[in-house]
């Protein structure tokens, strides 16, 4: 890795990432490449939701299996956990080898392992390949996320950035749709799914540029050409001396990531359970109310674009209406009662996670933004599986599923009062 040090520093990368992009990326190559980041953004998106309207009869049909309580909900989450665990190290792999090949093949692998409970007749078999599901799903939502900050700079990479979460939100209201149509011919179809990345894998062969490592941060945005012998990024730009990784600024951004993906993901794991508590069993229903509130996650992430403050600045409200939203739904009277409180949960989901994502982001230089990008996509998916882990011990706990979202309205009341209290605190020493 080692190089000749550049002349003059590049000026500081939060400085770069808060100033506007001066020159955006543009042209007919930049529209095809953001489709193809934005269309393997989704992949782990329908790893995590496709299933969701189908757990009733999942549960049903393993009914004999020991921990069958456990185990179904862990079968639409544990790829949460295989991608947690491995996204930072998929992260060093992408700083070290390069993005384009390792999500090539990833993409193309990803259709093997979701298509395999097609053919598989044990509970504990399916968990097991929903697990590799979660190995290829963090290369590929490490690396598309690595080359959003590759490729672009300043306010369009932030664009960019609530981009990808509103194309994933707007796949997973599909998905709940597909999940639950398909469902009604039987647990197991929807798993076809996920063929679709054979695709995918071949366009992204095609179309996806190299970024051109740099030690200027100023122009992430440029594409060096394409080396089609390697499919792999050039050796990464020198350190400067004395550099290390920002561990310090980004813990706390990834600590309350995790804490996010549990408020957010808490709705879209349960939400078939509570409305199946309130006798609604069809699968095309379940998933058409499902949908609604992961449209709610869309019209968040795009207030989110046109937000004029900071980030950081509007993480006390958005948790806040977490707060709401689990309290709409441990009161209601009615299965309509319900979805709303879920749409109100989702909708500050949509404007958090892009929010937790540009913060950390904003602390990365290129040499460091695969292996950051690893640790807060971790972050993010230790969130979602512990997620219905942190709900059975809630229910356990005070007796009842909608009891335990109300303790997380508790939880989710006391992150936002926190969040204010120490936005307070900045704001005087900055003034200073």
């Amino acid at each position: 890795m080692p190089a000749p040090v550049p002349p003059l520093p590049s000026p500081p990368l939060a400085a770069v990432e808060d100033a506007p992009s001066e020159q955006p990326v543009s042209g007919a190559g930049h529209r095809l490449r953001i489709t193809m980041l934005m269309a393997g953004s989704c992949l782990p998106i329908l790893g995590a939701v496709l299933i969701a309207p189908v757990l009733p009869r999942m549960r049903d049909h393993f009914a004999g299996t020991p921990g069958v309580e456990a185990l179904v909900p862990m079968a639409l989450t544990i790829p949460a956990l295989s991608l947690a665990l491995l996204a930072p190290f998929a992260g060093v792999v992408v700083d070290r080898l390069g993005r384009k090949r390792l999500l090539v093949i990833a993409t193309a692998f990803y259709a093997v392992v979701g298509t395999a409970p097609l053919w598989l007749d044990s509970l504990g078999a399916v968990v097991a390949s929903r697990a590799l599901v979660g190995v290829v799903e963090a290369a590929i939502m490490t690396c598309c996320t690595t080359l959003i900050g590759d490729y672009y700079s300043g306010r369009q990479r932030d664009r960019y950035l609530a981009m990808q979460t509103m194309c994933a939100s707007i796949s997973a209201t599909a998905f709940f749709v597909l999940g639950g149509a398909a469902g009604s011919a039987g647990w197991r179809t929807p798993f076809w799914a996920y063929a679709v990345s054979l695709l995918l894998a071949p366009a992204m062969a095609a179309f996806l540029p190299r970024p051109r490592p740099t030690g200027d941060t100023t122009a992430p945005s440029t594409v060096a050409p394409a080396d089609a012998t390697t499919g792999s990024a050039p050796a990464a730009p020198p350190e400067p001396a004395g550099r290390a990784f920002p561990w310090r600024p980004l813990a706390g951004t990834c600590a309350l990531t995790v804490f996010g993906a549990v408020l957010f993901y808490t709705v879209q794991v349960e939400m078939a359970f509570l409305l199946d508590d309130m006798g609604v069993t069809d699968p095309g229903m379940i998933g058409l109310a499902i949908a609604a509130s992961s449209l709610a996650t869309v019209i968040g992430a795009v207030v989110f674009t046109r937000l004029g403050r900071t980030a950081d600045a509007w993480l006390p409200a958005v948790f806040a209406l977490c707060a709401l939203g689990f309290a709409v739904i441990w009161l209601a009277p009615s299965p309509v009662v319900l979805t709303v409180g879920a749409m109100i949960n989702c909708f500050g989901g949509g404007i958090m996670l892009p929010s937790l994502l540009t913060l950390a982001l904003s602390r990365l230089d290129y040499a460091d933004r695969g292996r950051g990008t690893g640790l807060w996509t971790g972050s993010f998916f230790i969130g979602q599986f512990i997620c219905p882990l942190v709900v059975l011990a809630l229910t356990s706990a005070v007796g009842s599923l909608t009891g335990a979202l109300g303790v997380l309205a508790l939880a989710g009341s006391v992150g936002a009062v926190a969040l204010g209290l120490a936005g307070r605190r900045r704001v005087p020493l900055a003034a200073s």
